[in-house]
């Protein structure tokens, strides 16, 4: 794994940090892109914690009280929120 340059002047605890650590913390450049199918790990995952139906949207109300949650339910249903925000097709 190879280390990510290092600004010691603006931060220099990074370097001090383990390798494998560093490398996770995974700063994102400039431009960088959001890519939605790696970023849903398990398809379906809210909608079954939820129990909403397949095919039939989740309720507005359930998802905002969801957001709202700790752990994973409340992660997924916050990715879900910002999800909404993306228009289809561009």
């Amino acid at each position: 794994m190879a280390l990510k340059p290092v600004n010691t002047g603006a931060n220099p605890g990074l370097s001090k940090l383990p390798t494998d650590v560093r490398n996770k913390m995974g700063y994102m450049k400039k431009g960088g892109k959001l890519d939605i199918a790696k970023a849903i790990k398990k398809p379906g995952a809210l909608r079954a914690s939820l129990g909403a139906k397949k095919g039939e949207p989740i309720a507005a109300g359930k998802l905002d009280k969801a957001s709202k949650a700790p752990g994973k339910l409340g992660q997924r249903a916050r990715f879900a929120e910002m999800l909404k925000g993306f228009k289809k097709g561009k």
